[in-house]
């Protein structure tokens, strides 16, 4: 899920175990060293290339001539989530498989770099993207936007999107599958009202439910959450759970996470922080997962069972999912980088109705029936 559409839908061991309170712990750190760094040498107002997996889309004399906007320190956040997430995730690999890094340009403003990853032992494909694009808002996003509750003036709306977006799909069925996206978004009307908006979540779909990774991955979001709001946990993780829900199927995609949108308050330094604190928080949520399960034994009826629920996934993402759908009516949309999110293999069968009693019956049971895994 990334480039344009996404930026409307959608973008070391002890610290994974430490859970989201290092990840937050982090964030500070690290906003710290950016604000050092704002004042240092000219070489050091940007990381260097090798802490990026590709060269911004802005380019580094702006990013540094501007480094109090909102879109600028956005962008940045986008372009060291990716870079700490791709390594995070080819650590894992056990034969040194790498992302394959793909910077590309829209023509009609900005552009993005996809990387993805194929064909791994651990991961059988991951793709990490960001997208930094502007222009003017298409007719469609302008209707879709109207439709749920924003007030935009007639004609022309320049707007600037910037924003991160995961879909890791593990080839170990014990393993589950995380998404992500987190995202910054302006608009501008011909009287030059600016509106601004964020947005974004981290949901996880696992194949074989383990309540242990559950209330870990929830609760690692609670802690990214709660310094911010103690509202916002409860009020994300029931709005995760009705968006990511597959009517047609009558069950949810996964065991949820956060989501949220059209978030603009209680101002722009505090939306951000709270975004920046998410966005953290995703290698401890779910790598401590990954290293748990990425070597545990499985059979052909796992992977069976895997793909069959890959198919609920590409399901959701081609049918409902409006970030998906916005993107492939956008003009100058990247269709590769669209698709990415779906898996390499996936499988649909007549009528699987898992026999009762089962691991599969478990996992369709929590799906059909949300669990508040923290007992709030």
């Amino acid at each position: 899920n990334v480039p344009v559409y996404e930026c409307f839908r959608i973008l070391g061991s002890a610290a994974c175990i430490g859970g989201a309170t290092t990840a937050i712990a982090y964030h500070w750190l690290h906003r710290n060293e950016v604000q050092m760094a704002a004042v240092a040498s000219s070489t050091a107002k940007l990381a260097s290339v090798s802490r990026y997996m590709a060269e911004p889309i802005t380019s580094r004399q702006v990013l540094d001539a501007n480094r109090n906007d909102m879109k600028c320190r956005m962008e940045e956040l986008v372009m060291r989530i990716q870079y700490d997430f791709c390594s995070s995730l080819e650590a894992e690999e056990h034969f040194g498989q790498k992302f394959l890094v793909d910077r590309w340009e829209r023509k009609e403003g900005g552009g993005g770099i996809t990387c993805v990853l194929q064909d791994g032992d651990v991961f059988e494909k991951a793709g990490v993207n960001i997208s930094v694009v502007h222009g003017n808002l298409p007719k469609g996003a302008i209707q879709q936007m109207r439709s749920r509750g924003k007030q935009l003036a007639e004609g022309e709306l320049p707007f600037f999107a910037v924003g991160v977006s995961a879909v890791i799909h593990p080839r170990n069925p014990m393993v589950p599958t995380i998404h992500f996206n987190y995202r910054y978004f302006e608009v501008t009307d011909s009287a030059g009202q600016k509106q601004w908006w964020f947005g974004g979540g981290t949901d996880l779909t696992p194949y074989y439910l383990n309540e242990a990774d559950a209330e870990h991955f929830h609760r690692t979001l609670k802690e990214a959450c709660d310094p911010h709001d103690p509202s916002y946990y409860p009020r994300f993780k029931e709005w995760c759970d009705k968006y990511f829900f597959i009517p047609h199927r009558n069950e949810s995609r996964g065991v949820g996470g956060i989501f949220f949108d059209d978030l603009d308050g209680p101002d722009a330094e505090r939306a951000f922080d709270f975004v920046s604190s998410c966005a953290h928080s995703v290698v401890p949520s779910y790598l401590p997962l990954v290293r748990r399960h990425k070597n545990d034994s499985y059979g052909d009826r796992h992977r069976q069972w895997q793909l069959l629920r890959r198919g609920r996934y590409v399901e959701f993402n081609l049918i409902y999912d409006r970030g998906t759908k916005f993107g492939l009516y956008t003009p100058g949309a990247r269709y590769e980088s669209i698709l990415m999110s779906l898996p390499l293999t996936a499988r649909w069968e007549y009528m699987n109705i898992p026999t009762e009693g089962t691991e599969e019956a478990a996992i369709i049971e929590v799906l059909k029936t949300p669990k508040n895994w923290l007992k709030l």
